[in-house]
Parts: C-alpha cells; structure tokens; sequence
C-alpha cells in the first residue's frame, strides 16, 4: 500500500504549520490556529465537470 499525500496547509487558516493527529488515519491538527481536522476522500463524482463558456468549471 502506497503513502497518503498529506495536506500542505491549513484550510482554516492556511498556515503550514500541520503535524499529525493522534486520532488517527488522516487526522491533522494545525500548530497556528490550534484546529484539528480529518481529511477523507469519499468517491469519484459520477457526473464531473465541463468547461463552461466563461472558462470556469460547471458541474454537470
């Protein structure tokens, strides 16, 4: 089994400041803002996305 990628910043506060967490598989917690949290991955969208005219991204 391969290494999970681990976050480079914060999504509270955006620091880098990023150890993990004692709570488990992909639990982090941030040395700044004092905050944990717990990434997960949940799936391929079904549907995805197409370009949209104005060049931004449009779900389907």
């Amino acid at each position: 089994m391969s290494e999970r990628a681990a976050p480079f910043h914060c999504p509270y506060c955006g620091d880098e400041d990023l150890r993990p967490n004692e709570q488990g598989h992909g639990a982090w917690e941030c040395g700044a803002c004092n905050r944990a949290f717990q990434l997960k991955f949940l799936g391929l969208l079904a549907r995805g996305l197409k370009r949209a005219d104005d060049g931004g991204d449009e779900r389907i």
